[in-house]
C-alpha cells in the first residue's frame, strides 16, 4: 500500500463501533465510538501506532467520520483529546457538534 493509500472501514455494532485502517499485518489504525439509537456518535478513543504517527492517518479517521455524519445526518460528540482538538481546527464542523 502506497503511502496515503489508506483505506477505511466502518464497523457498526449495536451500541459501539470503529473506523479502522489496516496498515500491515498485526498494525491497525483505529477511532472508536459509541451510540444509541437517534443519538449522536460519541467518539472516545484515537489511536494509531507509533510507527506510523505523522502520516496524517488520524486526521483521515476524524474526516471519515465528518463525511458519514454529512450523509447520514447525525452529530457527534468528541470525548478523545484528539478529535476535540480536530473541531477546534475545524469550525465549519460546528453543525455537527452535539
Amino acid at each position: 500500500m502506497a503511502e496515503g493509500d489508506y483505506i477505511i472501514h466502518r464497523e457498526d455494532g449495536p451500541t459501539r463501533g470503529r473506523y479502522v485502517i489496516h496498515l500491515a499485518p498485526g498494525a491497525e489504525a483505529e477511532m472508536t465510538y459509541r451510540k444509541a439509537a437517534d443519538g449522536p456518535m460519541i467518539i472516545d478513543h484515537t489511536g494509531v501506532p507509533p510507527a506510523y504517527e505523522g502520516r496524517g492517518i488520524a486526521s483521515k479517521l476524524v474526516n471519515a467520520a465528518i463525511a458519514d455524519a454529512r450523509k447520514e445526518g447525525f452529530k457527534i460528540t468528541p470525548l478523545c483529546s484528539y478529535v476535540v482538538a480536530q473541531f477546534r481546527r475545524h469550525p465549519e464542523w460546528g453543525d455537527l457538534r452535539a
